[in-house]
């Protein structure tokens, strides 16, 4: 019998053009704990029910195989939904005091949501996978 799949997902590692500079961001910037110290090659965060990691971006292709070259948006966005818009607004200004871009200002969906985009501040801003993340004050569509 073939053991299927958890549908969890254990970790979600960015690949970092500066490492100490995206550490700097989600640690200092948007407060994101870590037990990082400095000299390690990869950060680790830990979020409710996942994980996120930081690890240099050559690296991160090198590992997989790839090229390091990021030339365009891959399709993939981080979310973080929020208990309503002013919520919202307060993480996104957050995000932007601590160095990240504005791609798109919060606004209300036609899915009946609320959300926004910025990008972290390790070039993800020109649509790289993937340090774009949305935030919005409602839970996603329940069609699972």
């Amino acid at each position: 019998m073939l053991n299927r799949m958890k549908p969890t997902i254990s970790i979600i590692t960015l690949g970092a053009a500066d490492l100490q500079k995206s550490i700097a961001f989600y640690r200092d910037g948007l407060g994101l704990p870590t037990n990082y110290q400095p000299g390690e090659g990869i950060a680790f965060f830990q979020l409710q029910g996942t994980w996120l990691a930081l690890y240099p971006a050559d690296s991160l292709a090198e590992d997989a195989c790839l090229p390091a070259e990021r030339s365009r948006f891959g399709g993939i966005t981080l979310a973080h939904n929020v208990a309503s818009k002013a919520e919202a607004d307060s993480v996104i200004a957050q995000a932007l005091a601590a160095g990240a871009t504005l791609l798109k200002p919060a606004a209300d969906t036609f899915w009946g949501g609320y959300s926004g985009y910025f990008a972290d501040p390790d070039g993800h801003p020109r649509g790289k996978w993937p340090g774009i993340l949305i935030f919005r004050w409602n839970s996603p569509p329940n069609k699972i």
